[in-house]
């Protein structure tokens, strides 16, 4: 029993040392996805340990350190998305719809042919905005029936598990469809006018994940979040970025990203609105995220019911405050951060002028 524990806290160690390497193998990367079920191996492992363990053994002291070090390692990560942690976004006080945007973002997963269960949830929460991912021109057909409600869009349907649709109540201008790293892996880019008549910069993403049956290694999607944010760093426009970004709130490239972007992430001290995997509630991490300018305050953030795909869909209902949103900081970046995002686009060879700016033309 205590040799099966000192193997369990080796596990519990390896796996919380690889993901702080800058590897960017798939089995590296893909360690930053289960911290939540790693703390909890390591809790297991360190009672266990302490119940049964042999104390006199020369190694169960260090086994104690290694696996209660580990588990520190891992809440450190994850407890910000915790009710346990300052809220980085503010609950909006405002009242009525003028100011407000309100989004569903959903993967509905190709092979799901079960569109009526998204109909339904876009009749009952009337989102301004519905962005698609996995989209096809299958899927594309059933839902060009909302176009009686949200008549602007944008399409992209595509087979290859990247497609991407936008259907949207609020007018759409400078849209632009771009594949910033892959030729195959879209995303959208557009300006969205609320009914107060303010823009709001939007992007909508679906990078390549690291994995054995996508991209061997991460640094595709890497490089794409790495050049989304340095292209909206210096800007103090009405901004928000959402999709499935293939990567967890928690992990080093989506902190990368809200350090240099210097956007807010709303799940910071509320919770982690764990998108993926529906189908197995203990194999669970958010995928699918919304972040946003200090422009915005927060009226609604909610994960929604099973549609049929592997993944929850999101839904955010965001208030333009730009005075209330002032006192509202995200985390800075430091010169470490702009080293790893110039390896992450030198290592792909992509600028941030590849990322369109949709107020850019109109402003001209």
């Amino acid at each position: 029993m205590f040799f099966v524990l000192v193997i369990a806290s080796l596990l519990v160690a390896i796996t919380t040392v690889l993901p702080e390497t800058r590897f960017s193998h798939w089995i590296v990367r893909g360690l930053d996805f289960p911290r939540i079920q790693i703390a909890v191996f390591g809790v297991v492992v360190l009672l266990l340990m302490l119940l049964f363990g042999n104390s006199g053994h020369s190694l169960y002291w260090a086994c104690v350190v290694m696996v209660a070090t580990s588990l520190g390692w891992q809440l450190k990560w994850v407890l910000p998305y915790t009710p346990l942690w300052k809220k980085e976004v503010r609950k909006t006080t405002i009242q009525g719809l003028d100011n407000q945007v309100s989004i569903i973002t959903a993967n509905v997963l190709t092979p799901n042919h079960d569109s009526a269960k998204l109909i339904s949830l876009v009749r009952d929460y009337k989102p301004d905005i519905l962005v698609t991912l996995e989209s096809d021109k299958w899927w594309e057909q059933q839902l060009d029936l909302l176009e009686d409600e949200m008549p602007h869009t944008l399409k992209c349907p595509l087979d290859n598990l990247y497609g991407m649709h936008l259907y949207s109540r609020l007018p759409l201008s400078d849209s632009a469809i771009e594949y910033l790293v892959k030729d195959d892996i879209p995303s959208m880019h557009a300006c969205v006018t609320l009914r107060s008549g303010v823009e709001v910069r939007m992007h909508f993403m679906h990078p390549e994940p690291p994995s054995p049956t996508e991209s061997e290694v991460s640094s595709p999607r890497d490089a794409e979040l790495a050049i989304l944010a340095r292209s909206i760093a210096d800007s103090d426009e009405p901004l928000i970025v959402t999709g499935d970004l293939n990567d967890v709130a928690w992990s080093p490239t989506t902190r990368l990203f809200r350090h240099i972007s210097g956007l807010l992430d709303p799940r910071i001290g509320r919770g982690a609105f764990n998108t993926f995997h529906a189908d197995f509630p203990f194999l669970r991490w958010p995928l699918d995220h919304v972040f946003h300018s200090h422009h915005f305050t927060l009226s609604q953030l909610e994960r929604l019911p099973h549609i049929g795909s592997d993944h929850f869909s999101l839904y955010t209902a965001l208030n333009y405050t730009p005075q209330k949103g002032k006192g509202q900081v995200s985390e800075s970046a430091d010169q470490e951060d702009r080293e790893r995002a110039e390896e992450a686009v030198t290592e792909e060879d992509v600028e941030k002028q590849d990322v369109p700016n949709p107020r850019s033309s109109g402003a001209q």
